[in-house]
């Protein structure tokens, strides 16, 4: 049992983060949300966690631990740590659950030395599981999520993000499961969530696991090619699917990009047909999860941040610019193709930037001569920016 010294706080357990209503939700964290266990989406306000992580001190400590300037310090700074802790996993805003903040304050408090109150802290989190388990057991009712697609607002299928998994899961080894991953997702969801966040959703969860076995980071992978192929084509598309869609996809994909004044005019005269028909939805599986994404987050190209680009169309967008003036520019296209999309070769980053757009600036270096007159020096300034702009790589020589 934790005592408290204090009559307001007399015999009071260590509350759970959620607990300070009144706390004020900090402006600087409007991007950021926290998913209660009741479904409910509320903002993340870190002055909650300081309030918590009090009441944790209180009943250990007495009531004179509140008025106590060596704990009060030592509350800014865990809750600093668990603020910090949680931004750098989604610097750009994102939703958390109440047990990954819990989670964090258990380890902060550790890494505190309070080891006295981390205890009773875990304590109280494992008494009120056990609490929850009982009323699920006597038949307390589930909230029935939903998620918003297509503008309309339907009840999560749960079949459908199992069989993702499943087949994100396939062929990994035994040791790569499916249902933790679930497990965590279907715990951060909230009611009313976007499709495209469950997407996300998913690969979040997926990456977390990586550190206990590196099979997870191809499972990560296939999961951000869901949601790479949703934004893409508009709705989600398993991988037995993507042999025909890539067919059906890659003209398409051509014109839009040509439309847009992103690609060459000169592809639309490439038999595309013919090369739709070797692109091998089967080498999307062959990334890790970095690689894909940091082909999602610079190379594929995009209209209005919106990506236009699948793996395989993105290799052969470059095989069809290394091609461009080849007699037999579909079999050569074709060829570059395999080497690329096999990883047999990978060709530089200006090369995968620019190849069959409208910049078609293909060199990794530049070595200029800088005149020794204003003229000269200020040219110089200008085309080592033009150059630059492309992703070429600059020596100037000033001698």
């Amino acid at each position: 049992m934790l005592n408290v010294a204090t009559e307001s706080a007399a015999s009071r357990p260590v509350p759970p983060t959620e607990t300070a209503e009144a706390a004020v939700v900090d402006t600087r964290y409007a991007d950021y949300k926290i998913i209660r266990r009741n479904g409910a989406v509320v903002g993340f306000a870190p002055n909650k966690i300081a309030i918590a992580v009090t009441k944790a001190f209180i009943a250990v400590q007495g009531g004179q631990a509140a008025a106590s300037a060596r704990i009060r310090e030592l509350v800014e700074s865990i809750t600093n740590q668990v603020t910090a802790a949680l931004m750098r996993r989604t610097p750009n805003g994102g939703t958390f659950h109440i047990e990954d903040i819990q989670d964090q304050v258990e380890l902060a408090l550790m890494r505190s030395g309070e080891h006295e109150v981390a205890r009773s802290y875990v304590l109280y989190r494992e008494k009120r599981t056990q609490e929850r388990a009982a009323q699920k057991a006597a038949g307390v009712p589930e909230v029935t999520l939903h998620v918003i697609e297509d503008g309309v607002k339907k009840p999560l299928d749960t079949a459908r993000l199992a069989g993702l998994l499943a087949d994100a899961c396939a062929g990994l080894g035994d040791n790569v499961r499916a249902e933790p991953i679930m497990h965590t997702v279907l715990r951060d969801l909230y009611d009313g969530v976007p499709m495209a966040e469950v997407e996300k959703a998913l690969v979040l969860a997926a990456r977390s696991m990586i550190e206990q076995d590196p099979a997870y980071s191809q499972v990560t992978a296939r999961l951000l090619l869901v949601s790479i192929r949703h934004e893409v084509l508009g709705e989600t598309v398993t991988q037995a699917e993507m042999g025909a869609r890539y067919a059906e996809y890659f003209p398409a994909y051509i014109k839009k990009g040509i439309a847009a004044e992103l690609l060459d005019e000169k592809l639309a005269q490439f038999d595309l047909a013919r090369l739709s028909a070797v692109l091998d939805a089967d080498r999307d599986y062959q990334f890790g999860y970095l690689g894909l994404q940091t082909l999602y987050d610079r190379y594929f190209l995009h209209i209005e941040e919106s990506r236009i680009e699948l793996p395989q169309a993105f290799f052969m967008r470059v095989a069809m610019g290394l091609a461009i003036n080849e007699v037999d520019r579909e079999a050569r296209a074709i060829e570059f193709y395999q080497v690329l999309s096999s990883f047999d070769f990978m060709s530089s980053t200006p090369t995968l930037f620019n190849a069959g757009t409208q910049h078609s600036q293909l060199s990794s270096c530049y070595l200029t001569t800088v005149t020794d007159d204003l003229d000269g020096i200020y040219q110089a300034i200008k085309e080592n920016a033009m150059l630059q702009k492309y992703a070429g790589g600059l020596g100037n020589d000033w001698t």
